[in-house]
């Protein structure tokens, strides 16, 4: 018996060394990584480990995260007249969705510290009791925080004239995001709506997910953190990936919250930028001709979910507590 322990514990070790990971699965234990087997085996940077698939080289590894977050809170719902689900008033929709936002974020730096996160607040001319509220709320977190007020003038020569001055002001909101980003941005990039509302784990299986599944396609795409009900509105086909934590699904279309690398970025820059000159037919059109090229993918459940009225399409995920989510983010 000794002597088996012996050989044991020099196995493990040499397992160790040479960058194997061992399953007792007799004991439900990693010996090499010193964990039960329903803990989290994947280590940032190094290595994602996903029971029984195995363990996959970590090749792209992520460095830093800008998080550009586009508020406008005085217009309810941009270009209709449809209430929001619990039908309040839009800063009540963007609090709630800053909150649930920054928590992720600590909830993700506790778990991977060396991992660079900034956050910059793009308003649209948002009421000063409004942008106290916004100012409040950023103060109490310890996370890198800016705030850039746009500045409409500045757009008035570049997007063409539109029939009402929201959607000016959208297109103008979106340009100045992507303008930041090619100028701030060093790694990932992250653009997100004011009326999404996120899980506390979002922001962890969104980069941990980003680091596995593009270690494995060796190259870098793009990620949606929501799974929009009209994704299963049509009979396109789709691939089933793993994820960190949960199931991804190859998508071609997305809204205007999504993750990208700065490299795709400067790459498609073109795309980027004619999305904001006019309003297009889908609004996104040129963003989703990128993903003809490029891998997107969003989760299955969702990480995210769009808080719009009830009906549309592109709002609530499925099979989500709605209600639940809305109040842990009061």
């Amino acid at each position: 018996m000794m002597k088996k322990r012996i050989l044991n514990k020099l196995f493990i070790r040499l397992s160790k060394i040479i960058g194997y990971e061992v399953i007792d699965q007799n004991n439900f234990v990693s010996p090499t990584l010193n964990k039960e087997l329903n803990e989290d085996l994947s280590l940032i940077n190094q290595k994602s480990i996903v029971l029984p698939l195995g363990e996959v080289k970590i090749t792209r590894k992520v460095k830093s995260i800008l998080i550009l977050f586009r508020t406008n809170s005085n217009v309810d719902v941009w270009d209709q007249n449809k209430k929001r689900l619990f039908e309040k008033p839009k800063i009540e929709y963007t609090l709630r969705s800053l909150n649930s936002l920054l928590k992720s974020i600590d909830f993700c730096k506790e778990k991977y510290p060396l991992i660079k996160i900034d956050l910059t607040i793009v308003d649209d001319n948002s009421k000063e009791e409004n942008l106290n509220k916004i100012k409040k709320l950023i103060e109490s977190k310890k996370i890198n925080t800016n705030i850039i007020r746009l500045d409409h003038v500045k757009y008035k020569k570049i997007i063409k004239n539109q029939n009402n001055d929201q959607t000016f002001s959208n297109l103008a909101s979106l340009l100045l995001c992507y303008e930041t980003a090619k100028e701030k941005a060093e790694d990932l990039v992250f653009f997100v709506e004011d009326d999404y509302l996120h899980f506390l784990p979002m922001m962890e299986e969104m980069i941990a997910s980003y680091e596995r599944v593009s270690s494995q396609i060796k190259k870098d795409l793009f990620m949606c953190p929501s799974d929009y009900p009209f994704l299963y509105m049509n009979n396109q086909k789709t691939n089933v990936l793993i994820g960190n934590k949960r199931h991804w699904r190859t998508i071609s279309e997305t809204l205007c919250t999504f993750m990208t690398s700065k490299n795709f970025l400067d790459k498609y820059w073109d795309n980027f930028y004619q999305t904001c000159l006019d309003r297009n037919d889908p609004f996104e059109k040129y963003i989703n001709e990128i993903y003809m090229k490029e891998l997107c993918i969003s989760p299955m459940k969702s990480l995210s979910v769009h808080f719009t009225n009830v009906n549309s399409s592109y709002g609530l995920s499925p099979f989500i507590d709605y209600k639940k989510l809305w109040d842990e983010n009061a």
